[in-house]
């Protein structure tokens, strides 16, 4: 899952969303570099801002979405939590609703069951764009990703959702320190096992990899690959990512040393790919 920002308050790449024009070219470079899904959000994450209105972000995500779909045919989902957002993006021919809330608007899933678009359920407890970091929220973070998960399964499926239209979000980050985030991603193998149903994981430069680290957002992307790997092993099915040609070449890697992937017993490196090309001299 590829990102494409429409919103310029977002953590990583806010002062580089460009125009439209510009974030249907991301897309468009995404899908080339391995990406499954395009993933639109037109309202940052980021704490401690207020929500933008619903108007204003259906007019940041909406004509991107029409144009990604219709100029390039992609699956695209919707990062939000607001129904009359989804609605217009669904509309425009979002096939999925990204929710970060956790259906704290239950009308998100009487609009995903109406219409028969996929519903990305995360962990959370908290509203969107409130922060939450206490070492001591949780006595055991796994179980209440588990039990919040049952919840709003249940809520779902009563709404009128087919359990087949649900993936699911353990959410690192959200609602969790970086301890508490690590426990979470380490029990991924528990969720897949559990509820039998796809994970997502939205790792891409998150600020667990960042306290791990100690790099700010845009040079988390080793880490973020390393976040990748272990998702794979433990089975998740789609990694949401800015990165899309570094982890399609991790993968790509990884899964020929598996023994996941043959390839050709007289394969040879391009001659033109031996050496990098110099720059020409005064440049």
């Amino acid at each position: 899952m590829g990102i494409v920002n429409a919103s310029p308050e977002s953590f990583s790449d806010g002062d580089r969303i460009g125009d439209r024009t510009q974030q249907v070219a991301r897309a468009a470079t995404l899908l080339a570099e391995g990406a499954d899904v395009i993933d639109v959000g037109g309202e940052s994450g980021v704490t401690g801002q207020p929500a933008i209105d619903p108007s204003e972000e259906i007019s940041r995500v909406v004509p991107v979405i029409e144009r990604i779909v219709k100029e390039l045919g992609a699956v695209v989902s919707v990062d939000t939590y607001k129904p009359a957002v989804a609605e217009a993006a669904i509309r425009a021919g979002a096939s999925i609703v990204n929710d970060v809330s956790g259906l704290l608007d239950p009308e998100l899933a009487d609009l995903c069951a109406d219409t028969g678009a996929a519903l990305v359920v995360m962990h959370t407890r908290t509203p969107p764009k409130v922060k939450l970091t206490d070492p001591d929220h949780y006595d055991d973070v796994v179980q209440d990703v588990i039990d919040f998960f049952e919840e709003r399964i249940e809520l779902a499926t009563d709404r009128g959702v087919n359990i087949e239209q649900l993936m699911l979000d353990p959410g690192p980050d959200f609602a969790k320190t970086p301890h508490q985030t690590v426990a979470t991603l380490r029990a991924l193998g528990v969720l897949h096992e559990k509820f039998a149903r796809p994970l997502l994981l939205a790792v891409s430069r998150k600020d667990f990899i960042g306290a791990v680290t100690g790099r700010p957002p845009r040079e988390r992307d080793a880490g973020t690959l390393a976040a990748l790997g272990e998702a794979a092993d433990a089975g998740a099915h789609m990694v949401r990512l800015h990165d899309v040609r570094a982890a399609s070449d991790f993968l790509a890697v990884r899964a020929v040393l598996r023994g996941e992937r043959e390839i050709p017993r007289d394969l040879l490196l391009d001659p033109s790919l031996r050496r990098q090309a110099q720059p020409p001299r005064g440049s």
